[in-house]
């Protein structure tokens, strides 16, 4: 991609209305426009940042054993009369009345919806476990939206749905979803630590969030400063393996990490004074067992061995998608501006032209972008008739992760700049090394 052709309609100074770091850095790295309070266009930049987030949480869900499927933004009310929730969920939802008169409302999560399609196609005990789950658009019609993509009315949202036979069935579902929670976290360069939480309008009273520390977060936590040596790393897991997955979560839950919400001064003074931590958090996923709420209230009951109908044991699953691009941002930047982890930058290279119209510098830099595009790799080529200066503030606003600069005095030499945009660090290489080099980073992403 060419920065001469691409839409990227970067801003020099920070936006008024912006109150947080993620908010103005992605207006000003031309990533989303506002439409309305809370609602936002995602514009060429911001729309590859969400995909490449999306992707990994796919990724990992599929690996898990997760089945994707596709619900629509559109519900009707009906559903959720028949589990009580219409009228308790209160007006963040939107409720809609269509042509005929019909009342709808615009999802904010999908219980109802994922228990009508089991009851529909589902009756034997012998069809379990089975664990559905989608990406989608929802809606929660927030008083004060605020914070950019933190806290909007419109999001994208993983939200993924259990149903098995007993309640250590739904509590295995429960551990293998928190296990890959911290694969998907980590691929992403973040540490999310699961705290208990409030059940809140979804139920249930078993239900851990994840954060991200962070100065701006809306949630108090409390934690034990062990939890934070924790990291989950590249090792195997066998999702079917119950006693690994109880291992994972006890390893990460077994130190005390709570929200505001739950938090327990007793248990909390517990722990050695040199360890405890107050502070923000972001949160950027929760997961619930519920048991039988739903399928009690609808009727998703399922035969077992000896002919008897039992409700199904359920539990709910999610991810802020679009709320995590914020919350990477919030934990990656610095006073020039975004810094992405590898595994979520939009281009994986940025290409810097030093002098455009040069013939040595135009040709080197187009061997560069073939031969990493070969690679298969996007790189960001700026060949735009801009001083260098301002080339250097966009690449450290948009945040790439690599920059490789070509000019008329290191080409001189066979050299070109390679610049890591986390440390500042600059060497000096030959192209081709140069190419070797970030394909070697990114084999391992």
């Amino acid at each position: 991609m060419r920065l001469s052709r691409y839409f990227l309609p970067v801003l020099k100074e920070n936006p008024a209305e912006a109150q947080i770091v993620s908010h103005r850095l992605m207006l000003r790295a031309g990533m989303i426009k506002q439409q309305q309070a809370g609602i936002y266009s995602w514009l060429p930049m911001g729309f590859k940042v969400l995909k490449r987030i999306e992707q990994i949480v796919h990724e990992e869900q599929i690996r898990a054993g997760h089945i994707p499927l596709l619900m629509p933004t559109l519900q009707p009310a009906d559903l959720w009369r028949e589990s009580g929730r219409y009228d308790d969920y209160g007006e963040e939802m939107l409720r809609i009345r269509d042509r005929h008169g019909r009342d709808m409302l615009y999802g904010p999560t999908n219980e109802e919806m994922i228990t009508d399609i089991f009851r529909a196609h589902v009756e034997s005990y012998k069809q379990l476990p089975l664990t559905l789950y989608h990406v989608q658009w929802k809606f929660r019609d927030e008083v004060r939206p605020r914070f950019g993509v933190m806290r909007g009315r419109e999001f994208y949202m993983k939200d993924g749905y259990t149903f098995d036979l007993t309640r250590e069935d739904a509590l295995h579902a429960y551990n293998r979803h928190l296990v890959s929670y911290l694969r998907t976290y980590e691929r992403m360069g973040l540490q999310a630590i699961p705290m208990r939480a409030d059940g809140g309008p979804i139920g249930g009273d078993y239900t851990h969030e994840f954060l991200v520390l962070a100065e701006t977060g809306e949630s108090e936590v409390f934690y034990d400063s062990e939890v934070t040596d924790l990291t989950f790393g590249d090792r195997e897991i066998d999702y079917d393996d119950r006693a690994q997955c109880q291992g994972v979560l006890e390893e990460f839950t077994s130190r005390y990490a709570r929200t505001d919400e739950t938090h327990d001064e007793a248990l909390f003074n517990a722990i050695p004074e040199e360890r405890r931590r107050v502070a923000r958090g972001i949160e950027v996923g929760q997961i619930f067992y519920f048991g039988t709420k739903y399928s009690e209230a609808m009727g998703a009951t399922v035969n077992t061995p000896d002919g008897k109908k039992v409700p199904v044991e359920m539990g709910s699953h999610g991810i802020g998608v679009s709320r995590l691009v914020g919350a990477l941002i919030e934990a990656n930047h610095d006073d020039k501006g975004i810094i992405w982890p590898e595994g979520v930058t939009p281009f994986h290279c940025g290409i810097v032209n030093l002098k455009q119209g040069d013939a040595a510098c135009d040709s080197a830099c187009e061997a560069l972008y073939a031969a990493l595009s070969a690679k298969g790799l996007e790189p960001l080529y700026d060949d735009r008739e801009e001083r260098a200066g301002a080339k250097f503030a966009t690449m450290d606003l948009i945040g790439l992760p690599w920059r490789i600069t070509v000019g008329p005095r290191g080409l001189a030499n066979n050299l070109v700049e390679l610049t890591s945009r986390r440390t500042g660090e600059s060497e000096e290489m030959s192209a081709e090394a140069a190419v070797a080099r970030i394909v070697e980073i990114y084999a391992s992403v």
